[in-house]
């Protein structure tokens, strides 16, 4: 079923790995046409014209942007009490994992009575999208919502697409995730009108005001991804997600069965989900392969799995050996990675390009998904090279503050002037000249 990439007997530079790895994507240039006039329609006319788009794309209009905090808590309280408890089990676990990620302030002196303090400021308001489509993603509010609180912000919407089958309003299970981390404002809107109405607020059908949020985080297909590209600048945002991908690192220790399951469960969210395959034994892709076809026969979701896999985002590529599948992982660089070898831990400890890392047999990508602690909202079509996932510091803000008296100034005023003369910006060396100049009274 998965199609082959065989390195044996090369050395491939960085440039031609990543042309010869299995990558799909999506050209999010190809939709911003398209996008574009959304934006500016509900940047004009707010709530009234969101709600106009969410009626042609979802089939149905909500009778207010905001949901009502009645139906949160409804939803809340008909929530299967099992799924409660893993959701709360859920966000108990991100939470510890996250606190941890909290910054100090830092004050360095520089010089006698010069410092530098640097401070982390929450941003004032995010907005955290939780995507609808093929599945239901209540773990993405947690994923967003837990690192934002544990980083102090204070004010939080969470946008969703209205669901026909439940009046317009966003999943229950994502309402009801909401409720569990007391986040009382969420809106009836996705896609891109849901990310031009975030950033640049509005009347609700009302006339109550909708608060514009500072920063955008949240997952979502390609017409979100377009829309956050548009308004960045206006507001910040977490990244450019793509569809989500899985690359697994094995030898001949590997179970079959075990990385079949895992390609399968990424190929299930997505039609162009990635799932590839590194390793250096013949015998054990031929063993995937056979696993992958008889396991991939029975899930609930066939059809999209299928087409996921026999995409050209996924495949097994065939190196020579470890370090050969060390530098082909770096430079495919997955938003998830499976360490499936022998010293699966020492393994991982020299990958340098991954979202996530996950090591040995029982740390599969779907424990991350929801229960590991660590966030699932990650770098995606080789962004880990460089990215990072969501994390506390996504929704801080470093500021410096400088504190210099007179003495200390005065120690560093003629290197400010040299450096400010040899730019050409003489005005810039007056500024600290002027404080030394002794003024007369007539």
């Amino acid at each position: 079923m998965l199609s082959r990439t065989d390195l044996r007997g090369t050395t491939p530079t960085a440039a031609q790995l990543r042309r010869a790895l299995p990558r799909g994507g999506t050209d999010v240039n190809a939709v911003l046409s398209t996008v574009s006039p959304v934006v500016q329609d509900v940047k004009d006319h707010g709530a009234s014209a969101a709600l106009d788009y969410g009626e042609r794309f979802d089939k149905v209009r909500p009778a207010s942007v905001r949901v009502p905090a009645e139906v949160i808590a409804e939803a809340a309280a008909n929530l299967d009490p099992a799924v409660t408890a893993a959701l709360q089990e859920s966000i108990a676990r991100a939470r510890v994992v996250h606190a941890d990620q909290r910054r100090s302030t830092v004050t360095t002196q520089v010089a006698p009575g010069g410092q530098v303090v640097e401070k982390w400021i929450p941003v004032r308001r995010v907005g955290l999208y939780v995507p609808g489509g093929n599945a239901v993603y209540p773990s993405s509010v947690v994923m967003n919502v837990v690192p934002a609180q544990e980083a102090g912000v204070a004010s939080f919407v969470v946008a969703s697409p209205p669901q026909a089958d439940f009046g317009g309003w966003p999943h229950p299970a994502v309402l009801a995730a909401c409720a569990l981390l007391g986040v009382d404002e969420v809106w009836a809107v996705g896609g891109a009108q849901a990310v031009a109405l975030l950033a640049y607020g509005g009347q609700e059908v009302d006339g109550a005001e909708l608060d514009p949020v500072d920063l955008i985080t949240g997952p979502g297909n390609i017409y979100v991804t377009a829309a956050k590209r548009l308004v960045r600048g206006v507001v910040g945002i977490d990244s450019e997600a793509g569809p989500t991908e899985i690359a697994v690192l094995a030898d001949d220790s590997a179970d079959p069965a075990h990385i079949a399951a895992d390609l399968i469960s990424q190929a299930e969210h997505d039609v162009l989900a990635a799932s590839v395959l590194v390793t250096d034994s013949e015998a054990l892709a031929d063993a995937v392969d056979e696993q992958v076809a008889a396991q991939a026969a029975t899930t609930k979701h066939a059809e999209r799995v299928a087409t996921a896999l026999t995409g050209p985002q996924s495949g097994i590529v065939l190196v020579d050996d470890l370090e050969a599948g060390l530098r082909v992982v770096d430079e495919y660089a997955a938003e998830h990675l499976e360490i499936q070898t022998r010293d699966a831990a020492g393994v991982a400890d020299r990958i340098r390009n991954a979202g996530a890392i996950f090591v040995g047999p029982y740390a599969p990508v779907s424990l991350g998904d929801y229960c590991a602690g660590s966030n699932h909202v990650l770098p995606t079509s080789g962004s880990a090279r460089f990215a990072s996932g969501l994390s506390v510091q996504t929704f801080l803000k470093g500021v410096h503050v400088i504190d210099y008296d007179q003495a200390a100034l005065r120690t560093v005023a003629d290197q400010v002037i040299t450096l400010a003369e040899a730019e050409d910006l003489p005005a810039h060396g007056d500024a600290v000249k002027r404080r030394f100049i002794r003024r007369t009274t007539t």
